[in-house]
């Protein structure tokens, strides 16, 4: 929900503006006085101010000037009366977003604050990630996103590293498998070491063992380990049995508890290599992310192209939410490569779906967002999300989605 502080001295005034702002789907918190509103106006006010101009005591101005010492990142929307636009004028200046003439169109208020919200988004979302990075590990240096699944993922990782122990890196296609084994190994008392990193697909058991020879001291990374040859997979169990030059850290997207169940994979192996398991959040379980991650590859491929970075704007990073990502970060990062050159085709292809389809999108989205954050448990996802069980389960078999890929 987004917060407005709204100061008006006119009560009218304020309740007709808490009408309309309620009715936009926005949290309102209404003040009489800078007095009554100071309080409320932090530097972690998640919201925008909207503040009358000629208040008695303290007025508009004044209460400008205090939330720019404590905030200049911090929207304020000034009201004037008739005959205050020079005074409206003054206040730009000074550091207002907008003002706005009393009485104001209930859409030109809300168009000022959609910007103004757009604005205060991007500004907390550059500090979270600037206090992210300040921590100064792998993790939060490599691993991007400000969702409850991304900080899941990154104290997983922390945890995982150090411990030694075979790693197995889960996750959907495209998600960053070897990246994130990467991290561990960053994070791990082998970081100093090498990285060896082989597609298991085409490892003979020699091969195996020159590889574990290679890592020796550092981390040898199993890309795709469920396409191992049979030989190679009792030749692995053999090398973990009497200790690997270096530590072992696999990767998948497959399940290889269903692949060794059905005689696929070596079972034994398997239970050796998920010692320790690292699950990978898809993109459809942590759709917030997307934006943060995006804005990061568009930087990024800027300056590979050597060419300022475009400006991204609300309707585009909706449009980016709104669709399936079924390649994740892969495929954002094509997306934003494709931006930066000028080909941003995914705002077209969400302007040619109906809003039944874009709803469509974003309910998929959400009922997968709660089966992660609920481990896959179907029943507190449902509760989650307020819905009937039976609700809930109808529409996990609309959208063709099984609550146990999302079980940790």
């Amino acid at each position: 929900m987004r917060r407005v502080l709204l100061v008006d001295d006119d009560a009218a005034v304020r309740e007709a503006l808490f009408q309309t702002l309620e009715l936009a789907d926005y949290l309102p918190t209404t003040a009489g006085s800078f007095v009554a509103a100071k309080d409320h106006i932090r530097r972690d006010f998640p919201g925008v101010i909207i503040s009358d101009i000629r208040m008695p005591g303290r007025d508009g101005f004044h209460l400008l000037s205090y939330a720019r010492e404590i905030d200049p990142d911090l929207p304020v929307v000034l009201l004037t009366g008739e005959g205050d636009i020079p005074m409206a004028v003054e206040a730009m200046g000074k550091g207002a977003f907008d003002f706005l003439e009393k009485p104001c169109a209930a859409s030109d208020l809300l168009e000022v604050l959609e910007r103004a919200f757009a604005a205060r988004s991007q500004v907390l979302e550059q500090r979270a990630v600037k206090s992210e990075l300040e921590r100064g590990d792998p993790a939060a240096r490599l691993l991007f996103g400000l969702s409850p699944q991304a900080e899941a993922l990154r104290e997983r990782v922390r945890t995982v590293a150090p411990t030694g122990a075979e790693v197995l890196v889960t996750g959907p296609p495209g998600s960053g498998i070897s990246k994130v084994a990467e991290v561990v190994h960053l994070m791990s008392s082998a970081g100093q070491g090498p990285f060896v990193k082989r597609t298991a697909s085409s490892l003979s058991p020699d091969d195996l063992a020159k590889s574990c020879d290679d890592a020796a001291g550092g981390s040898l990374f199993l890309d795709e380990v469920s396409a191992m040859p049979r030989a190679t997979q009792f030749a692995a169990l053999e090398l973990i049995e009497h200790g690997p030059g270096g530590r072992i850290i696999a990767g998948t997207t497959a399940d290889l508890s269903v692949l060794s169940s059905e005689g696929r994979f070596n079972a034994d192996l398997f239970y050796r290599l998920d010692v320790m398991r690292v699950r990978i959040p898809s993109f459809a379980e942590r759709p917030d992310d997307i934006p943060v991650i995006f804005r990061h590859y568009v930087a990024q491929s800027a300056e590979q192209a050597g060419i300022a970075a475009p400006e991204i704007s609300s309707e585009h990073l909706a449009s980016l939410m709104a669709s399936d990502w079924p390649g994740n970060a892969r495929s954002l990062m094509s997306a934003a490569m494709r931006f930066v050159l000028g080909m941003p085709e995914e705002v077209a292809q969400a302007a040619d779906l109906g809003l039944s389809e874009q709803m469509a999108r974003v309910e998929r989205s959400l009922l997968i967002a709660a089966l992660g954050r609920h481990n896959g448990k179907a029943s507190d996802a449902a509760k989650a999300l307020k819905l009937p069980r039976k609700t809930f389960y109808d529409k996990l078999a609309r959208y063709q989605i099984r609550a146990e890929d999302y079980r940790r």
